[in-house]
């Protein structure tokens, strides 16, 4: 069995990084014993770390993003918890949620009791025009939810037009 070059771990047959360290296995000569794999350093450096990421490993990108996927709920979520309430980017779209969240629910109250009541005054006539008009609104703010899901994972901070402005004054940009 194959020792790693760096710590002197046991390798893998033919593994080409080291699974304890990472230390790459490819320019040093293999040895079975520790101290003859710590002559033989590799003369290949090591890859810089990767971008720095919250401590659960979700960069703030995908915050943002999730932020979105269940309203207001993953909204007040981001911002009570720890590494992400201190962001301005995740506290933004955090916020962004929470008031298209409380617009959209305010908006359909609105709409449907307009509906019922011109359905009523019509005696069900205006139900068949309501029908697809609501199935329009509701792919509108599909698709806009979607936009801003992946706006966000994209680290764009798009403001929609009067919720935008109040998302950014509360998070502070």
């Amino acid at each position: 069995m194959s020792t790693c070059v760096s710590c002197g771990a046991n390798l893998n047959p033919g593994a080409a990084f080291c699974g304890t360290c990472g230390a790459s296995q490819a320019s040093a000569a293999w040895s079975s014993t520790p101290s003859a794999a710590a002559a033989t350093t590799p003369s290949v450096p090591i890859p810089p770390p990767a971008p720095a990421a919250t401590a659960s490993g979700l960069s703030d990108n995908g915050a943002g993003a999730l932020s979105y996927l269940l309203g207001l709920i993953t909204g007040i979520l981001f911002l009570v918890l720890d590494p992400y309430k201190n962001s301005r980017f995740v506290r933004f779209h955090a916020f962004q949620s929470i008031f298209f969240n409380i617009a959209w629910i305010c908006f359909w109250i609105g709409w449907s009791v307009i509906g019922f009541i011109l359905t009523a005054i019509t005696k069900g006539l205006f139900a068949f025009i309501l029908l697809p008009v609501n199935l329009l609104i509701g792919l509108g703010g599909l698709v806009l939810w979607i936009w801003l899901m992946f706006s966000a994972s994209q680290g764009k901070t798009p403001r929609l037009p009067v919720i935008g402005n109040l998302a950014a004054k509360q998070a502070g940009l």
